[in-house]
C-alpha cells in the first residue's frame, strides 16, 4: 500500500493514472476510483464507489445492487483471492478508506493499492508501506510542460521564450497552473500574452487554478482558515516563533493549526524557521480576504 500526497494541482492524479495505465494489465483485476472526495458527498456516494470497485475487478453485473456500505465491505473482502491494482484518488476522510480498502488482507497476495491525498495526516493513520510527497517541477520540466500546452512542442518559439519564462516563474512549478495557463494562451498573440501577464503580476488569481487550490482551504476549521489567511497576508517569510506568539495571543491555537496547514501542504517551514508558501496559495489567501469586501478595502478583515 503506497500513499502519495501533495497540494492540489501538483499532479497526484496524473501520475497515478500513468502508473495505472502502464501496469494494470499485470494484475488479475484493476480499478481506478477517481474523485473520491466529491463522489462521497452524495447520499449513496460510497456505495456507488464500492459497486464500481467490484464491477471493475470482478466484472460481474450483480454487484451493482450493494445497497449498504457494510454489505459492500463484506463483498469486497471476497476479493482476497485475486491479485489486484487499486487506485483510490483524492481521499479526504478515514471512512472512505475503511469502506474501500480497510485492510490489505481484503485483497490477494501481491496486490497494490495506491492512495492519493492532500492531507498527510490521514495517511499516517492508515497502514501504508511507503508515503511520497510530490514536489514542484524544476524549471526545465516546467518549461517543457508549459510548452507542450501552449505551443504543442517541447520548447517555446524563440520570440516567446522570455514571456514563457515569466509565466513559469508565476506558476512556480505547479503542473496544474502550467497546464491551465498554457492552454489559455495557446494560439494567442504576443500582445494577448503581455496583457495576461499584467493580470498575473497584479495578483489576479486564475479562476480554474484557484478552484482546485481552494478545496484544501475549504476543508479547514475556522481557526485554521484564519491562521492560513494571516500567514498569507502578513507572515510569509516571518520567524515561526514570533508568529506563533502573535497568533496565540489572538486565541487561534497556532501549534495545532500550523501542523494542520503543513499536513495539507498549504504552508512549509524552511531551514531558517520561517514560514513559506507557494505564491499561488498566497494569492488565493489574499483573494479570499479581498472577497470579504470587494468594493470597500476598509471592510477587509486583514
Amino acid at each position: 500500500m503506497v500513499a502519495i500526497f501533495g497540494v492540489g494541482g501538483i499532479g497526484k492524479t496524473t501520475i497515478t493514472k500513468a502508473v495505472y495505465n502502464r501496469i494494470s494489465s499485470e494484475f488479475e483485476g484493476s480499478c481506478f476510483l477517481k474523485n473520491i472526495r466529491e463522489t462521497s458527498k452524495s447520499e449513496y456516494g460510497l456505495v456507488q464507489l464500492q459497486e464500481t470497485l467490484l464491477s471493475d475487478i470482478l466484472g460481474a453485473s450483480w454487484v451493482y445492487n450493494i445497497g449498504h456500505i457494510d454489505r459492500g465491505i463484506n463483498v469486497i473482502k471476497r476479493i482476497r483471492s485475486k491479485r489486484v491494482l487499486l487506485i483510490l484518488d483524492d481521499v479526504d476522510e478515514w471512512g472512505q478508506l475503511k469502506a474501500l480498502a480497510g485492510n490489505r488482507d481484503w485483497f490477494g497476495l501481491g496486490s497494490r493499492i495506491i492512495i492519493t491525498r492532500r492531507d498527510q495526516n490521514l495517511l499516517s493513520n492508515h497502514e501504508v508501506d511507503a508515503t511520497y510527497e510530490l514536489e514542484e517541477l524544476n524549471n526545465d520540466e516546467a518549461l517543457e510542460l508549459f510548452s507542450l500546452c501552449a505551443f504543442k512542442r517541447e520548447k517555446p518559439f524563440d520570440n516567446y521564450l522570455e514571456l514563457s519564462q515569466r509565466i513559469i516563474r508565476y506558476a512556480g512549478g505547479l503542473p496544474l497552473a502550467l497546464e491551465v495557463l498554457g492552454l489559455d494562451l495557446h494560439g494567442r498573440s504576443r500582445h494577448e500574452w503581455e496583457s495576461a501577464l499584467k493580470e498575473y503580476m497584479i495578483r489576479i488569481p486564475h479562476k480554474k487554478i484557484q478552484k482546485i487550490l481552494r478545496m484544501s482551504y475549504d476543508d479547514l476549521r475556522e481557526s485554521e482558515k484564519n491562521i492560513f489567511l494571516d500567514i498569507a497576508c502578513f507572515f510569509k517569510g516571518e520567524n515561526v516563533d514570533y508568529v506563533v506568539k502573535i497568533l496565540d495571543s489572538c486565541g487561534l491555537s497556532p501549534n495545532i493549526g500550523i501542523k494542520k496547514l503543513m499536513d495539507k501542504c498549504l504552508i512549509t517551514i524552511d531551514a531558517c524557521n520561517k514560514f513559506e508558501m507557494h505564491d499561488l496559495l498566497q494569492d488565493m489567501g489574499r483573494e479570499i480576504t479581498r472577497e470579504e469586501s470587494p468594493e470597500e478595502p476598509g471592510g477587509h478583515s486583514r
